[in-house]
């Protein structure tokens, strides 16, 4: 190559962002799969708009070999490129460069390339199945962020939108899917080629095939739209209901949206190995099999409502990421922020008895744990390389992200939130937008200018806590930034403030603009004709009873509140006397957990808060409580090991009332609620040691063992059971080990597989941990399956862990891929609250950091030194002994 041309090639790496030479219209996708040698090789042919002139076409390539290029203009002269440059490494590109210019307007590039099927679940990869008992090869795409360009040469960003027609040469006997329907199958000897419809426009991360043996289910909407699930050859009836879930999404939808769904048919599609939980390919969603499946006895209430939100969360990206695509990947939560609140109003519309906005809180506390860390980011993010894309699709773009949403709909109001996003779907249908588009439109239709607000939520890290203390009759509201460094950020809020004041009767709302601001509040402390003086005589004990006030009602607000003592003392005391909702039962307990983290209110204040919740039976709300008490058990072991005994006690005692209440077995017609709360209270006393629920625990499972349909140990109370046989297992008694691995081997569902490996790594025998950990590597657990195994690590495994992972670290990359890399850096080496640890990981990953989990890394780290420093702050508490005896012995 000369120098010329190598110096004019330069100019094209380290780019974030393709140049725009040319812009696609239309992809011609040709695939011819063997999936005998695991290979493809294709043609594409897509048609440019030459927009400038030029001696080069940038587009995107990876791990692909290219043989012919072709380019053809409008005038049918054909050019052959000069230089043929695949930049793998950092830029992921194809340089094609010409001895002549190529001019202003259209033309068609073609070009003949091969692969080999990704390993790794993604670009166009190879996953098996078993058939009669024989392992078979099959094929799936997985494109979304970045990877469509290792399938095939294209222009692999979503604001290049192009129509796609598709064809595939496929072994006969399998079934091809892709975006569109099929519109002819020709049959040569055992080939068939499938031809496909050509599609509207849309992103190359959208483009979907997937090639392998299924049998389907199908329905037809109301407005035609072709509607089939695809399962596992003889489990159809498990995606049954999926299948009316979807059909009830789309009717949503298009209505809330005011707009039809735009393709004629959706498949949605079990695949045995996949990456993620779901990929809202147009027309073609992939889903792992345990999400879309379900089965009515082996599924427990928590996998149902998981899968109702998946699939409503899916489909609502036909609207919000198809439809209308985010303009680069620094707008992302336009496309998950919205699914992902919208998938809460969708399955609130279906199944409004199982309450999930109250739900929905879980998300938003994620959301602020997350965003209170230094290492967070803003909801808009600037993405310089295309490999640290897919660490953005975390707590903050989905969680944060939707709780802004929800946030900015109970400020604006149900009916012009609606207008506002109808409106803008509307105005955006087949192109790309940014935030500040949807704001524009919003703002357009309510009136207001809701940017600069709405700019401090999107464009900046954080979120404020708001400190509340009360003066005669007037509230004063301080904003500082929340961080659970307990250092002091510098960020200032435009916040919608919701005030309740001693009853849901009596509210205020306003917006705090500045850093204080002061609220009168004594029409409502006062009845109209009461003289103040008189008042305050005659009822100033009953006043300080029922005069609590609540910031932030129903947590609808990001952001946290932080009371002066003799509020949050008045608080207490309406969450004893049952005075406040569910939600802000949750709330008050999250935010005081979040201080105490923080280390801004003492451990103490804590427990006696939650003391106060004895006799409570609302799930979410009992669901905030055990993880709060599995966070305390866990921290305390390094803080005050000689008191986690006790304060195990104490939380047995907290829940006893609910779980015996609940019972062991369902009760006919119970609510979707109770149900989830057996699971979760019976798991957490066999966690905390009660003997009773323990010895229970293991009787059931060995119903289970005997006959496999037993009713004794029902979906949802199935881990309880599994965890308490691995908390009496060791390294000299490994019956319990043994039998769970039995159970796995020998079901034959997802549904039965999934809970035991999220329990084999739970046990507290280090010598089982690394047994389980080397179980995970091994063929018998699925790639995609390996983040099962490690969520269910606890801290006695830890150093044990944290060695395996040091010693396998070059198998485990070559293994799993970046993709799968971010899941044992969170749940290993967060089970770490000690700076030494920080520092020896820090160490170790100096030279092995990878742009796919380097911010995960970060995060990881500091969250083991917010760790370190509340166990330091815990352990200077002098009346934390006595407080936590006291708890333990009150029943």
């Amino acid at each position: 190559m000369e120098t010329k041309t190598k110096q004019s090639i330069e100019q094209f790496k380290g780019q974030t962002r393709l140049p725009k030479f040319a812009i696609p219209t239309s992809y011609d996708l040709y695939l011819k799969l063997d999936l005998t040698a695991c290979t493809f090789s294709g043609t594409v042919q897509v048609n440019l708009n030459i927009i400038e002139h030029t001696k080069f076409l940038v587009l995107n390539v990876l791990e692909l070999d290219v043989h012919q290029v072709w380019f053809t203009n409008s005038n049918h002269q054909t050019y052959k490129p000069c230089d043929v440059v695949v930049l793998n490494g950092e830029d992921e590109i194809l340089v094609l460069g010409f001895d002549e210019v190529l001019g202003v307007g259209d033309g068609v590039l073609g070009i003949e390339f091969s692969g080999a099927l990704n390993p790794h679940l993604k670009g166009l990869y190879k996953c098996t199945y078993v058939d009669g008992g024989v392992k078979k090869n099959m094929a799936v795409t997985q494109f979304e962020a970045v990877d469509a360009r290792r399938c095939f040469p294209c222009w692999d960003e979503p604001a290049l939108k192009a129509t796609f027609k598709i064809r595939i040469d496929v072994p006969s006997e399998l079934t091809a899917l892709s975006n569109m329907p099929v519109a002819d199958e020709k049959l040569n000897e055992n080939i068939k080629t499938v031809y496909f419809e050509e599609s509207p426009v849309m992103s190359t991360y959208l483009v979907g095939v997937v090639v392998g043996v299924f049998d389907h289910i199908e329905e037809t909407t109301a407005d035609g739209i072709k509607v089939r699930v695809y399962c596992p050859v003889g489990k159809s009836d498990k995606g049954k209901f999926a299948l009316n879930l979807s059909v009830k999404a789309l009717d949503i939808f298009s209505r809330y949206f005011s707009t039809p769904y735009p393709l004629p048919k959706l498949d949605m599609v079990a695949v045995p190995e996949f990456s993620g939980g779901a990929m809202e390919n147009y027309g073609l969603i992939t889903y792992r099999e345990n999400i879309l499946l379900y089965d009515d006895l082996l599924s427990s209430a928590n996998m149902k409502q998981f899968l109702t939100i998946v699939v409503s969360h899916e489909v609502a990206h036909h609207w919000f990421g198809n439809l209308v695509t985010m303009e680069w990947w620094s707008h992302l939560w336009l496309n998950e922020g919205f699914a992902t609140w919208i998938s809460y109003m969708a399955t609130d519309i279906m199944f409004p008895e199982w309450k999930i906005w109250t739900q929905f809180l879980r998300q938003t506390a994620d959301g602020l744990r997350m965003d209170a860390m230094e290492q967070s980011h803003p909801i808009e993010v600037e993405v310089h390389h295309a490999r640290s894309i897919e660490e953005i699709f975390d707590d903050i773009s989905y969680k944060k992200g939707s709780a802004v949403i929800r946030m900015l709909q109970g400020y604006l109001g149900d009916d012009t939130f609606q207008k506002s996003l109808s409106l803008y779907i509307k105005r955006y249908a087949g192109k790309n937008a940014t935030t500040e588009d949807l704001w524009c439109v919003v703002s357009e239709e309510s009136g207001l200018q809701i940017n600069s607000m709405m700019d401090d939520w999107t464009k900046k890290n954080g979120y404020p806590v708001i400190c509340v203390k009360s003066k005669d009759d007037i509230l004063e509201f301080e904003q500082s930034q929340f961080l659970s460094s307990g250092l002091c950020g510098d960020g200032l809020w435009i916040v919608p403030i919701t005030v309740s004041i001693g009853s849901y009767i009596k509210c205020k709302t306003f917006l705090l603009e500045k850093k204080s601001q002061k609220l009168d509040i004594s029409e409502l402390v006062h009845s109209p004709h009461q003289n103040k003086s008189t008042f305050n005589e005659k009822n100033e004990e009953e006043c300080d009873e029922h005069f609590w006030v609540k910031v932030n009602i129903e947590q609808s607000g990001f952001y946290r509140v932080k009371y002066e003592d003799k509020l949050a003392a008045r608080l207490r005391k309406a969450i004893e006397s049952n005075c406040l909702s569910a939600t802000d039962k949750f709330g008050v307990l999250d935010d005081t957990y979040a201080l105490c983290v923080a280390c801004e209110q003492p451990l103490s204040s804590l427990l006696s808060l939650m003391d106060v919740y004895r006799k409570e039976l609302d799930f979410i709300v009992l669901s905030k409580l055990i993880n709060v008490c599995y966070k305390v058990v866990e921290i305390s072991g390094d803080a005050v090991p000689d008191l986690v005994n006790d304060l195990k006690q104490f939380f047995i005692n907290l829940l006893l009332f609910s779980s015996e209440k609940s019972g062991w077995e369902s009760i006919p017609g119970e609510s979707h609620l109770n149900a989830l709360l057996r699971g979760e209270v019976f798991l957490a006393l066999v966690t905390f040691g009660h003997d009773k629920t323990n010895k229970e625990a293991v009787q059931r499972f060995q119903a289970l063992l005997n006959d496999r349909n037993t009713p004794l140990l029902s979906a949802d109370t199935r881990k309880a059971a599994y965890i308490a046989v691995l908390l009496n297992t060791s390294t000299t008694n490994r019956n319990g080990f043994e039998s769970l691995l039995k159970l796995y081997r020998e079901a034959d569902t997802v549904q039965e597989k999934e809970p035991l490996l999220r329990c084999i790594a739970s046990c507290p025998d280090p010598n089982i941990v690394l047994e389980a950990l080397n179980f995970m590597l091994s063929e018998e657990v699925r790639d995609q399956d390996i983040l099962y195994v490690l969520a269910g690590l606890r801290s006695e495994g830890r150093e044990v862990a944290w060695r395996w992972l040091k010693e396998n670290w070059d198998l485990i990359f070559s293994k799993y891929g970046a993709i799968l890399l971010h899941q044992f850096i969170t749940y290993i080496l967060t089970l770490f609250c000690r700076n030494e640890k920080a520092e020896e990981i820090e160490e170790f990953f100096v030279s092995r950091v990878h742009p796919s989990f380097a911010r995960n890394l970060k995060q990881s780290v500091e969250e083991i030194r917010l760790k370190a420093r509340w166990v330091e702050n815990i352990r200077q508490e002098q009346s934390l002994p006595e407080l936590v005896k006291q708890l333990a012995l009150k029943k």
